[in-house]
């Protein structure tokens, strides 16, 4: 084997590792995220409120309500929803995506754009930022 075969093998080798390691980790938040989440009632604050979506970070590992306008649903070429609060989603501080393996669950996502919502779930972490994983349209609601 030569020089230049076996360092592209061990990239292959490294890439492929990579890939392996984030899809393991995804799968991973989303099933924890799914695990033992407590039925809502009521919000997560204290007076039965949701949070900021701005705040959402304070509420990691927590299943809690979180509160913002959607400026967008974009979804993505993989069949993957993200409802975005932020112009920018890449500096905006909260998140949530609707895996395609749970997109037939919904309705219309085009008519939550421009609404006020609460989001419902646990908050995770991914790529830094606060993010809410949604596998159910009860966790999203219309706010009053």
């Amino acid at each position: 084997m030569t020089r230049k075969q076996a360092l592209v093998l061990g990239g292959t080798v490294v890439l492929t590792t990579s890939l392996i390691g984030l899809v393991a980790y995804r799968l991973g938040l989303r099933q924890a995220s799914t695990r033992g989440a407590a039925p809502f009632s009521t919000g997560s604050g204290a007076d039965g409120t949701c949070v900021d979506f701005r705040d959402a970070q304070s509420r990691v590992g927590l299943t809690t309500c979180v509160s913002g306008r959607i400026v967008r649903v974009f979804t993505s070429r993989g069949g993957h929803t993200f409802l975005d609060f932020c112009a920018d989603y890449r500096a905006c501080p909260f998140g949530t995506v609707i895996f395609s393996s749970d997109r037939e669950k919904f309705a219309n996502f085009g008519t939550l754009a421009g609404r006020q919502v609460e989001i419902r779930g646990t908050v995770t972490l991914y790529q830094g930022r606060a993010e809410i994983i949604i596998h159910d349209p009860q966790q999203i609601r219309l706010a009053p």
